[in-house]
């Protein structure tokens, strides 16, 4: 059983949707733009910034230091949801029926 795709246009016949491939080209694309923006974003964020821990002091770029809170964010965000979800399905494993 094939799967339709529903964004498909019905005026591009089958061999040739396949040989232009154009989500290939959308991914190629949004990637493109994503790394023209990490690129910008380095650019316009390269001041110098001191983060203080409790024995030491670092100076580090603020994009990066912004792109680390990111991901940190994320992270801490993806545990919590996971841990979340574990226990909910076990506390509905140990639910009768």
């Amino acid at each position: 059983m094939s799967r339709r795709n529903p964004f498909r246009r019905l005026d591009i016949p089958d061999g040739v949707e396949e040989a232009v491939q154009p989500r290939l080209y959308l991914i190629l694309i949004l990637a493109v733009l994503a790394l023209a923006y990490v690129v910008a974003f380095a650019i316009e964020n390269n001041k110098q910034r001191n983060v203080h821990f409790v024995f030491a002091t670092a100076s580090v770029s603020q994009g990066w230091l912004i792109l680390i809170s990111l991901a940190v964010g994320l992270l801490i965000g993806v545990a919590l949801s996971q841990l979340h979800r574990h226990r909910q399905r076990r506390s509905q494993a140990k639910q009768p029926a």
